[in-house]
């Protein structure tokens, strides 16, 4: 593999820092963008040399990747190496970390307060509890058939969506649907 730009390895840098805050290692995320970043797919060791990382590490770093469907395994004609390419389409990454995190966090999450709302309450303080859990369920059921929703639109739909920004709660409040939160009452 030939070395990396300034341009890349910039890039590359910065995706690891930030992936160390989104909550995979920095390590992970320098892979991740080496991968999204290259015109062709990579192999391990184009990887290990292009970053100056062990074998071993990227090994586990292109495992972890593939569990979150971020890079996919591509073979090449004649030639015996695993390669790996990542989707060059912002909103197909988008949509399959979403799900990725909705199937790891949010639902067990949902089990978990539908188990406790279950339960019957032992103590006041357990009603109170089941209440608030109540609340918390709601809100993430509604969340999550937004999600559904949108995960249905196309790319284009999506990008729109997202333009219209706070001209949608001009709308709501055209239509008188709009509630401030946090808003006193001028009475």
């Amino acid at each position: 593999m030939n070395t990396m730009s300034p341009l890349v390895r910039s890039f590359v840098a910065h995706f690891g820092e930030m992936g160390s805050r989104w909550g995979i290692n920095r390590t992970v995320g320098q892979i991740y963008a080496l991968i999204y970043m290259s015109p062709r797919p990579l192999n391990a060791d184009d990887i290990a040399e292009a970053l100056e990382f062990s074998r071993s590490n990227v090994s586990m770093g292109l495992k972890e990747l593939q569990s979150w469907r971020l890079v996919r395994l591509k073979h090449l004609p004649g030639d015996r190496r695993e390669y790996f390419e990542a989707p060059s389409d912002a909103w197909e990454i988008f949509r399959t970390l979403a799900e990725e995190r909705r199937r790891r966090e949010i639902e067990p999450t949902l089990t978990m307060l539908r188990n406790a709302l279950l339960e019957a309450p032992s103590t006041p303080d357990d009603a109170i509890a089941q209440e608030r859990m109540q609340g918390m369920h709601d809100l993430i059921e509604l969340m999550m058939t937004w999600f559904d929703d949108v995960q249905r639109m196309d790319a284009k739909t999506l990008s729109q969506l997202m333009k219209l920004g706070s001209k949608v709660g001009k709308l709501l409040e055209f239509t008188g649907q709009l509630k401030v939160v946090g808003q006193r009452d001028k009475e």
